[in-house]
């Protein structure tokens, strides 16, 4: 009876285990809220699950509450995540991470990733969701210039609350160029339980 016993905690256990790892790789499903309407994401912790982490940290901590897309370039990619207004200095963010872009997900239209300076391990707060396919933000090989950009979501509703907000006219203000002239801000990005 014993042996029995024994046997049906391992089992419990394994499928326990089984279980939390399934949850780990299921999507996590995000709500951003704009002034121009909502945008639905998917993100992908099985194919960058650090990337993934960080940007939950982030959203959790309401980080991006009254941020602004601060760069918006028609054609390519609007970036938000980091700044209150034009011409406010970074919001302080938490240390960078590791680029994960070597994991497969590609830069094409609709998907979100990872902004970053020319250090390929230097990403924090900021993202950007991509207007089109932009190859030439992947991956190639794991060096300085070949690091790309990692992409660890996409838009699964609201890409013509992107494609809007891609039109609006832009400015230079204090060196920073593509700035929209009427300020695009993130209200709150949520994560959906």
């Amino acid at each position: 009876m014993l042996k029995i016993k024994a046997l049906l905690t391992l089992c419990t256990s394994i499928l326990l285990l089984i279980s939390l790892n399934s949850f780990a790789a299921d999507v996590v499903k995000i709500k951003m809220v704009t002034n121009q309407g909502d945008i639905l994401l998917e993100l992908y912790p099985d194919k960058a699950p650090k990337t993934v982490e960080n940007f939950v940290k982030y959203a959790d901590s309401h980080f991006y509450r009254k941020t602004i897309f601060h760069r918006v370039i028609k054609g390519f990619m609007i970036q938000g995540g980091g700044f209150t207004n034009a011409s406010d200095r970074k919001r302080p963010a938490f240390e960078p991470i590791q680029n994960e872009a070597d994991t497969g997900l590609k830069n094409d239209r609709g998907t979100i990733a990872m902004a970053r300076t020319s250090n390929p391990h230097s990403a924090t707060a900021q993202f950007f969701i991509n207007l089109k396919d932009n190859d030439f933000l992947n991956h190639t090989r794991k060096s300085m210039n070949g690091w790309g950009y990692c992409a660890f979501g996409k838009v699964t509703s609201g890409m013509d609350v992107v494609d809007k907000i891609a039109q609006v006219k832009t400015q230079e203000v204090a060196m920073q160029q593509n700035i929209p002239i009427d300020p695009i801000y993130i209200e709150d990005v949520i994560v959906l339980k």
